[in-house]
């Protein structure tokens, strides 16, 4: 039988309580009409204006935005000068775009164990695997949970770059209480379909020195001097200016994402008070069960809600694997999920470290749904597959 392509398959219909469903309404809706009917579609005032906005909510001179948070760890490294003979040290416990930027730039990725309460690096998880050879570290604020860059900072040698991966952290805030994005290093966000601000795709780099921000504005759009928009709106200046003085990329953002994206903006209050009352909802019935481990500040102001993971009872896995209890979660239609596979157990990577408390975790944790559009009775009807699952 032929599909009609313009019916796509509802795969999503079979998860009764998805994992990361964005959250769209009609202004997201009303937003994307209006650039369409702009006419203009690719980066322009709507990109433009969602740096602005994004600037001015985490308290930053500059944003720049790309087409993911793979671009932006890329880019980040790349400006640092990071190239083959470097090594880049990151946890294990990530998704493998952190690892990865260092791979495109012909780096090696060193992987760090993490600690047991935060599921977040440590000084001393770092500095265990700094070598001569160690030119960048990059921090991954797992879950939401924000971690201590400015102790870290002090702990490194002064001459490793020390960038974030703050894919899950948007809305999280560190220990002196600035927002994720405003210590001045290179931090990486993600804007990707379920994440805390979902334009499909996207991301971005919060930085502090306006000579940086505007060479990674270059080198996102072909280390052209002045972008599409711009030659677009001001013909005149196109004349004479198209000369390349080095390799460039196609990374940009649209202001097709960008107008989802600062409606987004707009809602975050909403969302993260709704992501909060889930994970609180989550601890108490969790606590009540008794045998559960969650991740220090789960439930706090200052963690973003992003992932709410959690370590299965010793009495659950004595019976049953940690996949075979989310195999049958999910085979009753709750979006149960794992973050993550370690990456040094992976052959790509080459390595045969040991690297215990990752280990640990890496087959006992796993995410429950939790998101801006689910219900409390989503996360009741999570948490009733789980304990039956593992009763």
């Amino acid at each position: 039988m032929t599909r009609d392509p313009s019916h796509p398959p509802d795969t999503a219909s079979k998860m009764v309580v998805p994992f990361g469903q964005p959250h769209f309404g009609d202004e997201e809706i009303e937003a994307v009409t209006a650039v369409l009917r702009s006419g203009w579609v690719g980066m322009g005032p709507q990109t433009l204006q969602f740096e602005t906005e994004l600037e001015a909510w985490l308290d930053v001179p500059r944003v720049v935005t790309v087409s993911s948070c793979t671009g932006a760890l890329f880019l980040a490294l790349l400006s640092h000068g990071i190239g083959p003979g470097d090594e880049v040290i990151c946890p294990s416990l990530t998704w493998c775009s952190t690892a990865n930027a260092a791979l495109y730039l012909g780096a090696t990725p060193v992987f760090c164990d993490v600690d047991r309460a935060s599921f977040c690096v440590t000084p001393e998880t770092i500095l265990a695997r700094v070598t001569h050879r160690t030119k960048a570290v990059i921090v991954v604020h797992y879950g939401g949970l924000a971690v201590d860059v400015a102790t870290l900072r002090r702990a490194l040698p002064p001459h490793i770059v020390l960038i974030e991966d703050a894919a899950h952290a948007l809305g999280a805030r560190t220990p002196d209480g600035a927002r994720v994005g405003a210590s001045g290093n290179l931090v990486c966000f993600s804007f990707y379909a379920n994440k805390n601000i979902s334009t499909g795709e996207g991301g971005a780099i919060a930085l502090a020195d306006p000579d940086a921000a505007n060479h990674l504005a270059s080198l996102r759009q072909h280390a052209l001097t002045t972008n599409a928009w711009r030659r677009y709106s001001h013909p005149e200046s196109s004349v004479g200016q198209m000369k390349l003085h080095e390799l460039g990329f196609k990374l940009n953002y649209t202001d097709l994402q960008a107008a989802i994206g600062r409606v987004q903006l707009r809602r975050q209050a909403e969302f993260a008070a709704h992501r909060l009352a889930i994970a609180r909802f989550y601890l108490d019935e969790l606590a009540k069960k008794g045998g559960f481990k969650c991740q220090t500040g789960l439930g706090g102001l200052d963690h973003a809600h992003h992932l709410f993971v959690t370590v299965l009872p010793d009495s659950a896995l004595r019976r049953k694997s940690r996949d075979d209890i989310m195999r049958r979660v999910r085979n009753r239609g709750i979006g149960l999920s794992v973050h993550y596979v370690p990456l040094h157990r992976m052959p790509l990577y080459h390595t045969g470290v040991c690297l215990p408390v990752t280990e640990e975790l890496a087959d006992r944790i796993v995410t429950l749904p939790i998101g801006a559009a689910m219900t409390m009775d989503d996360a009741r009807q999570s948490l009733d597959a789980l304990f039956d699952e593992i009763a």
